[in-house]
């Protein structure tokens, strides 16, 4: 009989960059993960894609963990060395996201280096047309990570999706129903964002939820301010953020979303390096937690 707590899975995220990915997940699977979204750093680093899903689905082996998605993370919209690799990394990532047992691909949108926002308009059409076609011809779906990688409205690197007002540019310029987002709280918190409202909003394009939080710090706001001396918000691992995941998985369920949280590490200040995986342990249990105490409570004001 289906576990009804599963239509959300607690996963993590996986370096597939690393010299033997898969003997890595193989190792974390006995602590309870649910799900694996492996993600590459810019460009593929030369390695073979059915081999790593072979490789990946053979760790996995007859657990019931799943591949949620594959993550691609860099700058497409550039025409660099590296970032034609990013592009080429998207294009093979769709082709064999089937060979993993997933139908998601998730990563940045890019972004025109140096340029305000609306500027990466007319290439994100450019580029991510012909992809979403590619990708639903292939029954793949798109999830644009919220992160603004240090960047703004006015400039920035690497990404267009991490801003509401920029969501409703990119899915105006294409409708597509398969494209859509990969959100995180912590990057909503950055920009002192209330995320449970945009979470009731978003609900139809939230294909994937990485599991990160923050903690926004108001003592230094009335102190110092935002964007000063001292960081006004600091990344945390679910568990030691400010975000009622209870709530946040409640919301989700409300909303008919079924994927997975995926944890992504290496951010929290504290629970990183050698304590990077007693973090995300803790993140997992947390999680799982709040995944079954998450009931709806509507909230009174």
């Amino acid at each position: 009989m289906p576990n009804p707590l599963l239509d959300i899975r607690i996963g993590t995220m996986v370096r597939a960059n690393l010299d033997d990915p898969a003997a890595y997940i193989k190792a974390i699977l006995p602590l309870g993960f649910e799900s694996i979204q492996p993600f590459f750093w810019q460009t593929l680093g030369g390695k073979d894609l059915p081999r790593l899903a072979g490789q990946i689905r053979e760790a996995i082996g007859e657990t019931d963990v799943v591949v949620s998605s594959i993550g691609v993370f860099g700058n497409p919209l550039e025409s660099g060395d590296v970032d034609r690799g990013v592009l080429h990394a998207w294009e093979t990532a769709i082709d064999h996201a089937h060979l993993f047992g997933t139908s998601m691909v998730s990563g940045f949108t890019g972004r025109i280096r140096g340029k305000p926002l609306p500027d990466s308009l007319p290439r994100f059409r450019e580029v991510w047309g012909p992809l979403a076609r590619r990708a639903a011809d292939k029954g793949v779906r798109i999830a644009f990570e919220n992160c603004a990688m240090d960047g703004n409205w006015a400039d920035g690197d690497w990404n267009i999706a991490h801003n509401p007002d920029a969501w409703e540019l990119m899915f105006n310029e294409l409708p597509d129903d398969n494209l859509g987002l990969e959100w995180e709280p912590c990057h909503q918190l950055v920009y002192l964002i209330d995320p449970i409202p945009q979470i009731r909003k978003w609900a139809p394009r939230i294909f994937h939820v990485h599991g990160k939080d923050a903690t926004v710090r108001w003592d230094v706001i009335r102190e110092h301010g935002v964007f000063g001396r001292l960081p006004f918000v600091q990344m945390r691992t679910p568990g030691f953020g400010d975000s009622d995941w209870t709530r946040v998985i409640g919301e989700l369920r409300l909303a008919g979303y079924n994927g997975a949280i995926d944890i992504e590490g290496w951010h929290d200040p504290v629970y990183r390096g050698d304590l990077e995986i007693t973090g995300q342990v803790r993140a997992l249990d947390y999680l799982k937690q709040c995944r079954g105490g998450a009931t709806y409570l509507p909230n009174p004001a």
